[in-house]
């Protein structure tokens, strides 16, 4: 490039053939004196690793914060394995499971507008966990959503504690910290007593997700007609409004097939 400077003509760009050792020759520039251009590949690959390492310092950060988040789901550690990917579908009924997860899980925030929850019962070890933690570790990582795994047993002792003289936690706070997390999944719903008092601990915190619109799923054993007797109407009543389903969890416990 060149410039009138009265009747004379400067040149404010200088070029010159140089050769790289990686790339072979090219053109080097030199602007006013300035430094002399290096290789235009070197410089692509050094940003393009430069932007590698970027892009996997994102990728670490990103999984980090899914593991503290899962962390804090309280999800426990055998199953924090169990996606839709290794899901063993062997049945009719599994296959029904899995889609109706797949569903649940791609359009939960339609599931969170309505409050839609969902009754996982069945046969002991045909995947009522694995599909329930697949959905929590799915809207976690892919929707940034808040999820709470807890047995039936746990969640009433945490609440019936606060009935000590020397508890520290009000029994509604320990019910609003089970009525926050935009999916409470709630195992092993019949191991517990199903006294009066239970149904009503169940009760009050399903109730409060309910105003919430806070989808819960249930995870049972027991089969259909055993849930309603063992849980109550009232929660029942909770748990179908907006689209809540029963999905039954038919055949054989798949736990064997599963790898270490």
């Amino acid at each position: 490039m060149k410039s009138l400077n009265g009747d004379k003509v400067v040149s404010i760009i200088s070029e010159q053939t140089v050769f790289c050792p990686n790339h072979g020759k090219y053109q080097s520039r030199n602007v006013i004196g300035k430094t002399w251009t290096t290789c235009p590949r070197c410089q692509k690959d050094e940003s393009d690793a430069l932007e590698a390492v970027a892009e996997q310092k994102r990728r670490q950060d990103k999984q980090n914060e899914l593991q503290r988040r899962v962390g804090e789901a309280c999800i426990p550690a055998r199953f924090r394995d169990r996606t839709f990917e290794v899901f063993n579908a062997n049945s009719d009924s599994l296959r029904f499971a899995l889609d109706f997860a797949l569903e649940y899980a791609n359009n939960f925030d339609d599931v969170l507008r309505a409050g839609r929850s969902a009754i996982f019962h069945g046969n002991p070890g045909t995947g009522k966990t694995h599909l329930s933690v697949a959905i929590g570790l799915y809207i976690m990582s892919h929707d940034q959503r808040t999820v709470l795994f807890s047995t039936a047993l746990r969640m009433i002792r945490r609440v019936k504690d606060c009935w000590k003289r020397d508890s520290v936690d009000s029994e509604s706070k320990i019910i609003s910290l089970f009525a926050s997390p935009d999916l409470l999944i709630v195992d092993e719903v019949g191991v517990q007593f199903g006294s009066e008092a239970e149904r009503i601990i169940m009760f009050d915190i399903l109730n409060e997700r309910y105003e919430k619109r806070r989808p819960t799923i249930f995870l049972s054993n027991l089969d259909r007609e055993g849930v309603v007797e063992f849980m109550g109407e009232r929660v029942i009543d909770r748990l179908r409004e907006d689209g809540g389903m029963f999905i039954a969890f038919d055949g054989e416990s798949y736990r064997p097939n599963l790898a270490p």
